[in-house]
């Protein structure tokens, strides 16, 4: 069983950056992707950023350039470095661990407003 909790949310300006962490326990196998995803109030859940295996890593085009994903192999967990932030990229924010299923963790807060 794998379990992934995410940290580093918060209420920021725009303009403004935040750090997300998730941190996964359990069976983690390195080439397995991991990634975040966000849903907006009254949208569906989007890709935000993935990261496989050597580094593989493919960003939603409203982020490329602002935002930047990583992964401690060492540590099973991954960042995302959020700078410039706007208003839309306001959001839950989710890590996922996994192919097509996978796994999920519980989501962490991103508001941005000033």
């Amino acid at each position: 069983q794998v379990q992934l909790v995410e940290s580093g949310g918060g209420l920021v300006q725009p303009g403004g950056s935040l750090r997300l962490s998730c941190a996964a326990t359990g069976t983690i196998v390195s080439s397995i992707p991991m990634g975040w995803y966000r849903q907006a109030p009254g949208k569906e859940r989007e890709l935000v950023a993935t990261i496989a295996w050597r580094s593989t890593i493919n960003y939603a085009e409203s982020v490329k350039g602002r935002f930047t994903i990583s992964r401690d192999y060492a540590k099973n967990t991954v960042y995302l470095q959020m700078n410039s932030l706007k208003a839309e990229d306001t959001a839950v924010y989710y890590c996922k661990y996994g192919h097509n299923v996978g796994y999920w963790g519980q989501g962490t807060q991103v508001t941005v407003s000033s």
